[in-house]
């Protein structure tokens, strides 16, 4: 079409210059003639020559300039182009006023546009049909419907452009419904449609969702333009028709119509939510040749398609070359960081554009927001929201949604909530961002307060806030709430939808209603690997092989694995039953290349190991990692190691974390804190205090704690004071615990009680633990009277049910301190049956006040608590032995041999220069064993020789192999 006006206004060239020769080129027909024939060839230069060169300026001229004014969109001169023409005496005709109307409508000059119909009323061109269509579209154009309406509905023969008018001004009115009605009605009159019309009407299908009868109307066009084209393949790519629209692509291509850069940034974005790379490059390839990658459109585009196809350094070579970069393209660029995770790269190309003079839109702050929040920088949040008050945006929706969700990431929820309060046109997405702040804050409460209010204020639940006040149900358990939510989410016909789908699941399953969770899963059309994980976990914690089972299922449905559903088999791998099949699993991540992929799976799988016993394999597993290896995966083995009561190898996989230079954290303390404690290693605990305090992490509450109690174990007392002295902040209750705990072990029972009553005057609550550090220390120190009151208060104030462990402790408090009767009536008003943890307490107090009758009871019940323990054979035959029952001391010495129980030796160990000697009674593997036997001897005949040395009459069990 270019080539042909060119060829055209070079021959008008030629016929104006003859017309020249012969002295008739600015006279009579021929010179309007020349105007026109510029005019519509779209050149502007020799159509104002000629035309101020007329001898004589008839109408058909004035309307050739008018029409050229207004083709070219210069709006304002083809207004001023008027006025000269009334000036001049000209009176207009049905032609002037439609290009009028139509300059008015584009301009959206109302007033001007409401002067020019008087004017054609006046002059009795209402009812030409020129005149009508171009009211039509004037009033439609200004949304004044029902002025067009009514001006359609007077005229008598409405031509294809009053019904195309009027049929677009309900589009674009957001009536797509009636729209759809009139082209009914338009074909029922066998007014044949153009294809203005066709795709005005393939418009309002598409926006009811109706794709169907959008592609039927659509195979009706006679030779569908690149517009038609363009309208079907956006409206399929906008409605998640992804593939629908990669193949009319294909079709528009095989039609022979070139594509715009319409067509292309549509398809691109198809693609992009497709995420399908080699399909990306085929259309950037059709951009390259037909020229469009420079134009921002499209480049904006392609930014978008290799970022969701995370080949960001495809989108940088796109970026790059752009000479004249605008707002828009930075704007994809930061969202193609942002979508990746690179929060820092987001930063420094916000800065690079500030440097550069672009100023940021709306759509800038939103995605500098974000990375603040995934960078976790309040402080440069802040800032940004003072730039936003700055430039007078914090009232756009899209950056005040973006600063409630910011705050909310950052648990600034105070901030948040003020900021989504001041919000005066609050959409989903701002009801989204206030509700998930919320439930991630553990606010479920609140959460559900916010979700109610956004109901009763008319604003529909989406698949974001469905999920997140689920979520909010599965933690706190909360069945009956959960589902009434999902009674809403049937309602609004997202319960099967992938979001909501799969949180009703993970609800039900963490609710303990894992049945039902089933049949949501098999109800969903389109099961995805999110929600076969939640059905996973819930299944793994209650039936490891039914969840197994779900994964082959997941892979016969050709569904890929995660990460995260390895996960959930791994976590439930809890014992030497399941080592085998976590060795399976193991394999199966190893095969599909997972493993090194990063830090996730590989903590899954030490974590597997240790907690099934299999130490060899973690070991092994670990020692297969590449280096460097993070803080996290160093974490992971020496925690495993100490919660397996393997301290010195704990302590020695840290002291090779730090020759590796990998930097602890406060896990890592904590857990190489607890290594010390077991082996009483004061000078190793004292040596990671030392880093601590280098570090920073003295300040940390957690870590302060595991010092208190580090030094605690290690008989340092006057250390764990010190430490929790030095504390700034004390707000945590495990710190106070830990004191507790460190003064009640250690015999100091004032102290420990003179701690509580300081942490009540600090408003910190105490919960379980506190209670049972208390209980210990009154027990240790015969406080039965204060032991009482602390029981009762636990119960009645903070309403703390007792655990078993409380229990023990109260009989052990007063049986230890002579009330036996009081102890025994304690057991039985209990309301569950008491465990051995309960009876070991009162058969050790039994023995100690002499009371045969109810020790031999509470032996009795040991035994067949846990007939497999030594202990309470033992002290069942020390009370025999007391009271002269010989008799009775070898019947229970038979009771073992027959059962095949033995007293394992106790051990202690001792710390010599860099090395620990561990000793075991009866064992002399010791490399300096006879030694130390003679020194004992010596010492032994030393402490008969100064009657230090007392008969001790006991029983002593050696049973023969």
């Amino acid at each position: 079409m270019p080539e042909r006006l060119s060829l055209a206004s070079k021959i008008s060239k030629v016929v104006h210059s003859q017309s020249f020769k012969l002295g008739i080129g600015s006279q009579g027909r021929l010179g309007n003639a020349i105007v026109d024939l510029y005019a519509k060839c779209g050149n502007i230069e020799f159509a104002e020559k000629a035309f101020h060169r007329l001898e004589s300026v008839d109408l058909c001229a004035w309307n050739s300039i008018l029409s050229l004014y207004s083709r070219q969109e210069l709006l304002d001169q083809a207004l001023r182009h008027f006025g000269s023409m009334r000036n001049c005496g000209v009176g207009p005709n049905q032609y002037t006023f439609a290009i009028l109307l139509s300059v008015c409508g584009r301009l959206m000059d109302a007033e001007f546009g409401k002067q020019v119909h008087c004017n054609v009323i006046k002059t009795g061109f209402e009812f030409n049909s020129f005149c009508e269509g171009s009211l039509i579209d004037l009033y439609a154009k200004l949304n004044y419907v029902i002025d067009a309406r009514r001006i359609f509905d007077a005229a008598k023969a409405p031509d294809t452009v009053s019904w195309t008018a009027i049929i677009a001004g309900y589009v674009q009115a957001g009536l797509p419904e009636e729209a759809v009605k009139l082209f009914e009605d338009m074909q029922k009159l066998s007014c044949f449609p153009d294809q203005v019309a066709f795709v005005t009407v393939i418009s309002a299908f598409l926006e009811l969702g109706r794709l169907d009868d959008a592609c039927q109307l659509f195979a009706q066009m006679p030779n569908p333009n690149a517009v038609a084209w363009n309208v079907m393949i956006s409206g399929h790519a906008k409605r998640g028709y992804e593939w629908e629209a990669v193949k009319l692509f294909q079709n528009m291509r095989n039609a022979g119509v070139r594509s715009t850069r319409s067509t292309l940034g549509s398809v691109l974005s198809a693609i992009a939510g497709m995420v399908n790379l080699e399909y990306g490059l085929q259309v950037h390839a059709q951009a390259t040749k037909q020229g469009f990658d420079s134009n921002v459109y499209v480049g904006s585009s392609l930014i978008n398609m290799y970022a969701k196809c995370q080949k960001m350094e495809d989108a940088k070579r796109v970026f790059g070359p752009f000479d004249e970069k605008n707002v828009v393209l930075w704007n994809a660029m930061l969202g193609g960081y942002l979508q990746n995770g690179y929060a820092g790269e987001v930063m420094e190309l916000f800065f690079s554009m500030r440097v550069l003079g672009f100023h940021p839109d709306e759509f800038t702050y939103t995605s500098i927001l974000s990375a603040c929040g995934w960078l976790e920088n309040l402080g440069m949040g802040q800032q940004l929201h003072s730039y936003i008050i700055k430039n007078k945006l914090e009232d756009n929706l899209f950056v005040g949604n973006a600063l409630v969700d910011m705050y909310a990431k950052f648990g600034a929820l105070d901030y948040a909530r003020r900021k989504f309060e001041l919000l005066k046109n609050r959409d989903n997405v701002s009801w989204n961002a206030i509700i998930v702040g919320y439930v991630q804050d553990q606010k479920e409460d609140e959460a559900f307060k916010l979700f109610e209010r956004m109901t009763s204020d008319g604003i529909t639940p989406d698949e974001v806030s469905l999920a997140s006040i689920l979520s909010a149900c599965a933690n706190l358990q909360a069945l009956d709430r959960g589902k009434q939510v999902h009674c809403l989410s049937v309602k609004y016909g997202l319960e099967t939808s992938l979001y909501a789908g799969s949180s009703l699941i993970d609800m039900y399953a963490k609710c303990g209603a894992i049945a039902t969770a089933y049949e949501v899963f098999i109800s969903m059309p389109e099961r995805s690997v999110i929600s076969a994980n939640a059905l996973i976990a819930g299944y793994a914690q209650h039936n490891l092989e039914k969840a197994v089972y779900l994964l082959h299922d997941m892979l016969v449905e050709g569904l890929k694995p995660s990460e995260i559903t390895f996960a959930c088999l791994l976590d439930a791998c809890t014992g030497p039953s399941t080592l085998n099949l976590g060795r399976l699993i193991h394999c199966f991540i190893l095969k599909a290349g997972l493993v090194y992929e990063d830090d996730f799976l590989s903590i899954s799988l030490l974590g597997m190991y240790m907690c099934s016993q299999g130490k060899i394999d973690a070991n092994i597993l670990f020692s297969e990692l590449p280096n460097p290896k993070s803080a996290v995966l160093w974490t992971a083995i020496i925690s495993g190691h100490a919660q397996n009561d393997c301290s010195e190898e704990a302590l020695q996989f840290y002291l090779e974390m730090r020759r590796q230079n990998a930097m602890p954290d406060q896990a890592t303390f904590a857990s190489v804190l607890r290594a010390c404690s077991l082996l009483a290693s004061l000078r190793d605990g004292r040596e990671v205090h030392s880093l601590i305090f280098h570090t920073g992490f003295d300040l940390d509450e957690l870590t302060s704690s595991a010092l208190i109690d580090m030094y605690a174990k290690c008989g340092d007392v006057q250390s764990s004071i010190q430490v929790f002295t030095e504390m700034d902040t004390k707000n945590d209750v495990i710190s106070w615990n830990s004191m507790i705990v460190a003064f009640a072990k250690n015999g100091y029972a004032e102290d420990a009680l003179q701690t509580f009553d300081k942490m009540k005057e600090a408003h910190v609550k105490p919960d379980d633990v506190t209670f049972l550090g208390v209980l210990t220390a009154c027990s240790h120190a015969g406080k039965v009277f204060e032991g009482r009151q602390v029981y009762d208060i636990m119960i009645n104030h903070y309403h703390i049910e007792p655990r078993p462990e409380h229990c023990a402790c109260m009989i052990d408090l007063l049986g230890r301190w002579g009330f036996i009767d009081e102890a025994q009536e304690f057991i039985h008003e209990l309301e569950f049956e008491p465990d051995a943890m309960m009876w070991a307490p009162f058969l050790a107090a039994c023995r100690l006040h002499g009371d045969d009758i109810r020790g031999q009871l509470a032996a009795e019940k040991l035994i067949e608590l846990e007939p497999e323990k030594s202990s309470p054979y033992v002290l069942l035959s020390h009370i025999h032995a007391a009271s002269g029952n010989w008799d009775g001391v070898n019947s229970v010495r038979r009771r073992m041999k027959e059962k095949g129980v033995r007293k394992f030796p106790g051990c202690s160990w001792i710390l010599v220069g860099e090395k620990t000697n561990l000793f075991i009674a009866g064992d002399k593997s010791h490399p300096s064993a006879d030694e130390i036997h003679e020194v004992l001897k010596d010492l032994t005949e030393l402490m008969k020789d100064e009657d230090y040395f007392t008969k001790i009459e006991s029983f002593v069990c050696n049973i023969e192999d």
